[in-house]
């Protein structure tokens, strides 16, 4: 059986969703080691220890790892990997800046974004966009692969009971530096994790429409707000509400998309959600073709009709 080290993603207290599934297809592969990397993460390792499915967890505490810098992280993990012989990440945007680095001192081919374990060394993964799925094979001694967490169930969060071992060897690259954020808050569900979700795109004209218009619906649902790339650019929400092929992949229980054309890079981003609802005064837009339930016709009419009625 092999031995996985599947890395942590976490926000300094508390472990994200999209590392569960992770867990669950490094499950797939062998035996589970977790990897907290953070400054102060006492209680992220004990969150770790308790996933179901973690047979260990290694804490890396070191003030060069507090901001998970891939250039600081990177090392440590490829120090680590001579006892494993898989990396597993989600694919969010941090581990993708952290797993290429990784693939590249391990001198590996990285198997991005898989969607399902079909042997030791076997999975399969998106392509064009998601419309077609590629059989791939590593013939690396070492795996570095990176999780489409959509496809994959999550680890239940309690119910393991793994030991925690202090691990050392983080140190500051010099390469690059931590100079900020601005975490964006909100009352909503996150998106990746959300069950319900309302989209908007273009059609929505300006910031203000799409606010007057998605907001209510979203609210009235308790759902997240998302944006199609269109309505991104065009500066009606801010890149953070982005679902598709360069945005965030979701896969809710109801995915409600207002006014949005349905290219096919916004598709790959939300096609595996579980009830699809387009409204769109085109007959003919393709994201009628992926929707479960649709309404032709002017969504200013429409949205706030259907508003109403909840």
């Amino acid at each position: 059986m092999a031995n996985v080290l599947v890395w942590v993603e976490h926000d300094g207290s508390a472990v994200k969703d999209a590392t569960l599934a992770a867990v669950t297809a490094a499950a797939k592969l062998g035996d589970v080691t977790a990897l907290v990397a953070g400054s102060g993460v006492d209680g992220v390792a004990a969150a770790a220890a308790q996933i179901e499915g973690v047979s260990k967890v290694l804490k890396a505490d070191d003030a060069a790892l507090a901001n998970a810098l891939a250039e600081n992280v990177a090392p440590l993990i490829t120090n680590l990997m001579a006892g494993y012989d898989a990396f597993v990440a989600a694919a969010t945007t941090t581990a993708k800046n952290v797993a290429p680095r990784v693939a590249a001192l391990l001198n590996v081919a990285q198997v991005s974004e898989i969607l399902s374990v079909e042997g030791p060394k076997t999975f399969t993964r998106p392509i064009y966009a998601g419309n077609a799925i590629a059989t791939v094979e590593s013939s690396d001694a070492k795996l570095v692969i990176t999780v489409r967490g959509t496809a994959f169930a999550k680890a239940n969060a309690t119910g393991g009971s793994a030991a925690v071992e202090a691990v050392s060897g983080a140190a500051e690259s010099g390469l690059s530096s931590f100079v900020g954020s601005e975490i964006a808050k909100s009352e909503r569900p996150e998106l990746t994790s959300a069950k319900i979700i309302v989209s908007g795109g273009r059609a929505l004209k300006d910031a203000a429409t799409f606010e007057s218009t998605i907001t209510p619906l979203a609210d009235k649902l308790g759902a997240a707000i998302g944006a199609s790339r269109a309505a991104v650019d065009a500066g009606y929400v801010p890149n953070d509400y982005q679902v598709g092929q360069t945005g965030k992949i979701v896969a809710p229980e109801v995915y409600v998309a207002v006014g949005i054309s349905g290219a096919i890079q916004h598709l790959a981003g939300m096609k595996d959600s579980k009830t699809i609802i387009a409204i769109n005064k085109d007959e003919d837009a393709p994201i009628f073709q992926v929707a479960d339930i649709g309404l032709v016709g002017d969504l200013f009419t429409l949205v706030p009709e259907l508003t109403g009625k909840l």
